[in-house]
C-alpha cells in the first residue's frame, strides 16, 4: 500500500523574542505529527504566519506574507496568528477569497491542532477578548532549533498603555507564568544544551504581580539559580522603574546572570515623556543607569529611542540627545516614531515632518557608534566569556560576551554552543578582535 504523502507545514515569524518562543512551541508541536516542515519561501499544503503589530510597517510586512503565501499555493490553509491578527482580523479577511484561519494571541496553544485538523478552515477566526485573557497561553517549547540562546517566555501582556502603542490592545492585561512551569521550561532548555536563556515578555518587570501569591522577577530568577541548571541567564528588556536595588544585587552576586541591561527611554525630554504616558521623568532614569553601572561595574545598558514623537521640538530633542550623551551607556536602539493607528498618539497634533525625524534619527544614530566603540575599547585586555554562535565572513568563530560585546577570534567549528575563555585585543568592524585562553574542547 501506498505511504501517505506527508504534509509540508512552513511557518515564519515576525516581531519580538516572545514571538519567537510561541513560533518555537509551534514547531515544537509540529515536530510530533506526522508532517514535514520546509522553508517559508517553498511550496506547502500549511502555510502558518506569526504576525507583528507594533509599527506600520510591521503590519505592512504581515500583510506582504499573507499575500506571498497564497500567491505561493492558493490551495493551501493559512494559519495567520500574533499581534496584527489580534488587532486586524477584519483586513486579513479582505486579503482572501480562499481557506483561512485566524487565531488569536489568547488561542495560540491551540494553534497546531487548528492548523492541523480535517476539516478545512474557511475564514474561520479563534479569537475572543485578549482584554479578558487572565493567564498566559500554556506553551512548551522542546527545541530552540539550530540557535545557541533560548528565549524563555515568562511573561504576556502589558498594562501600561504608552500613548503610541498597539501592543496592550493585541496583547491584554499582565499575565505570568508560574514559577514551576518557568522552571520546568528551563530544565527542558539546559536539557537540550543550551548555554544561555533569555528570560523574555511583552512587559518583563511585570512578572508575577498577578500571581497568587505575588512574585517577582528578582524572586523568579532566585528560584531558576537555585536549581543549578547548566548554562546562563540573560534579561530581556525592563523598564527604568522596575531595576531595583535588589535585582541589581541579585546580579552582582551571581555570575550565571550576565551583566546586561536594556531599559527604554524613548525620550529625554520630561514634556514628550508625559505625552508618551511613561510614567518617569528623565532624572529617574539617569538615576538608574547610574546606579546599574556602580553595581555592576562591567554592564551593558542598551537604550531605546523614539525620535520625532508629536510635540519633539528641537529643544526637546536636545534634551534627549544631551541625556543619552552624558550616560556610561553601551548602544543605543534608535527608531524613527510612525503613526500607529488606533492609538492616541496618531490623533496628537504637532506630528513631526519626516525629513526632520530623518536628520534627528541619524544624529542618535551617529551617538551609538561613538557609544558602542567607547563601550568596546573600555574592555580591551580584558578577558570575557564568550558563547560561541558561528561563523563570519573570513571564517573567524563569532559570539558574545556576557556583557553583549560582539567578539571574533580564530578557532575550530567545534567550539560553536560552547563558552570558551577569550582575551579581547582590538576593535574591528562591528564589534572586538580576540584570542581563546582556554579550549572546553580540549579538556
Amino acid at each position: 500500500m501506498k505511504k501517505k504523502k506527508k504534509l509540508q507545514v512552513a511557518l515564519t515569524t515576525l516581531g519580538c523574542k516572545v514571538n519567537q518562543f510561541e513560533s518555537a512551541a509551534f514547531l515544537s508541536g509540529l515536530a510530533g505529527r506526522e508532517v514535514e516542515l520546509v522553508p517559508f519561501s517553498q511550496r506547502a499544503d500549511i502555510y502558518i504566519i506569526n504576525t507583528c503589530a507594533v509599527t506600520a510597517r510591521a503590519g505592512a510586512q504581515s500583510r506582504q506574507l499573507i499575500r506571498r503565501a497564497l500567491r505561493a499555493n492558493p490551495g493551501a490553509r493559512l494559519v495567520v496568528t500574533g499581534c496584527y491578527a489580534q488587532i486586524a482580523a477584519q483586513e486579513i479577511l479582505e486579503l482572501a477569497d480562499s481557506p483561512l484561519c485566524i487565531v488569536g494571541n489568547g488561542y495560540k496553544h491551540r494553534l497546531v491542532d487548528i492548523a492541523l485538523a480535517d476539516q478545512h478552515c474557511d475564514l474561520e477566526m479563534h479569537m475572543g477578548d485578549i482584554g479578558s485573557r487572565r493567564e498566559i497561553s500554556p506553551l512548551t517549547v522542546t527545541s530552540f532549533g539550530e540557535r545557541t540562546r533560548a528565549c524563555l517566555r515568562v511573561q504576556d501582556g502589558c498594562n501600561s498603555f504608552c500613548s503610541y502603542c498597539i501592543v496592550p490592545y493585541a496583547r491584554g492585561r499582565s499575565r505570568s507564568l508560574s514559577p514551576e512551569k518557568v522552571v520546568e521550561q528551563a530544565a527542558i532548555f539546559a536539557a537540550r544544551g543550551y548555554k544561555e536563556q533569555v528570560l523574555t515578555g511583552i512587559h518583563l518587570g511585570l512578572y508575577g504581580q498577578d500571581l497568587a501569591p505575588q512574585s517577582s522577577l528578582r524572586e523568579l530568577l532566585a528560584l531558576l539559580l537555585a536549581q543549578r541548571l547548566s548554562g546562563r541567564y540573560r534579561l530581556s528588556s525592563l523598564e527604568p522603574t522596575e531595576i531595583g536595588d535588589g535585582l541589581l544585587a541579585l546580579m552582582a552576586e551571581s555570575a550565571a546572570i550576565m551583566p546586561y541591561l536594556h531599559i527604554p527611554l524613548q525620550s529625554g525630554d520630561d514634556g514628550i515623556l508625559k505625552r508618551m504616558n511613561r510614567r518617569y521623568p528623565a532624572a529617574t532614569f539617569r538615576e538608574v543607569v547610574e546606579k546599574s553601572r556602580v553595581r555592576l561595574p562591567g554592564v551593558a545598558i542598551g537604550v531605546d529611542v523614539l525620535v520625532g514623537f508629536p510635540g519633539e521640538d528641537e529643544a526637546a530633542f536636545r534634551n534627549t540627545y544631551a541625556l543619552l550623551d552624558s550616560l556610561p551607556i553601551a548602544y543605543l536602539h534608535v527608531f524613527p516614531y510612525s503613526k500607529r493607528p488606533g492609538t492616541p498618539a496618531a490623533t496628537m497634533p504637532h506630528q513631526v515632518a519626516g525629513p526632520v525625524k530623518e536628520e534627528r534619527v541619524a544624529l542618535l544614530r551617529e551617538l551609538d557608534h561613538k557609544k558602542r566603540t567607547a563601550f568596546y575599547r573600555q574592555h580591551l585586555g580584558t578577558e570575557a566569556q564568550v558563547l560561541v554562535e558561528g561563523r563570519k565572513a573570513g571564517n573567524r568563530l563569532r559570539g558574545f560576551s556576557g556583557n553583549y560585546i560582539p567578539v571574533f577570534f580564530e578557532g575550530d567549528g567545534s567550539l560553536v554552543n560552547q563558552l570558551v575563555r577569550v582575551r579581547l585585543r582590538e576593535l574591528t568592524e562591528g564589534g572586538v578582535l580576540g584570542t581563546i585562553i582556554d579550549n572546553p574542547s580540549q579538556g
